[in-house]
């Protein structure tokens, strides 16, 4: 049954060289999916957001204050829970049919939409009230309009997160 996680005969996984398949533990329709495509760009976003804040942030750390630290938290924590999320859905489609229906894909979901959402706040904040002064008067400060990319991606991030709070809901429920 697929809906155990079984496979059946019908299904190829893998990759076809000439005539065989290698890595057929790796479920690639996963990165196809919905759900594969979301979590894709969810740690695609992570990743641009927590590299500009490392770059161009901490140089910056001591104007822009906490609203950095609470940011650098929230892209951290969503980082490593959805890679480990996708580790799991890559090679295994029973852990995918299983968390999925779970509370903690709900939850973590919600809680990582809430998270983004109040540290892009703080961070929009922090970037107009800190950085925009020092931005028009010295030439060449790039950490303005870094920070400024930085947490409108993450705005979509949490968007995303959202998004995939209500699927995931809506598979909890059998939809």
């Amino acid at each position: 049954m697929s809906s155990f996680g079984m496979r059946s005969m019908g299904q190829n996984f893998g990759i076809k060289i000439c005539c065989c398949r290698v890595c057929t533990c790796v479920n690639f329709g996963f990165a196809t999916s919905k759900a594969g495509l979301l979590k894709l760009f969810q740690l695609l976003l992570a990743t641009l957001c927590e590299s500009l804040l490392i770059k161009y942030g901490l140089p910056e750390a001591d104007s822009i204050g906490q609203a950095l630290t609470s940011f650098l938290t929230t892209t951290a924590y969503c980082f490593t829970t959805t890679m480990i999320l996708l580790i799991c859905y890559y090679f295994s489609e029973k852990s995918f049919s299983l968390i999925r229906q779970s509370l903690f894909e709900i939850l973590f979901n919600a809680v990582a939409c809430s998270m983004y959402f109040s540290s892009c706040s703080y961070m929009g904040f922090a970037c107009v009230v800190w950085l925009h002064p020092q931005f028009l008067i010295k030439p060449g400060f790039w950490a303005y309009p870094a920070m400024t990319a930085a947490y409108y991606m993450g705005y979509v991030a949490g968007i995303l997160h959202g998004i995939d709070a209500y699927l995931s809901y809506k598979h909890f429920k059998g939809y």
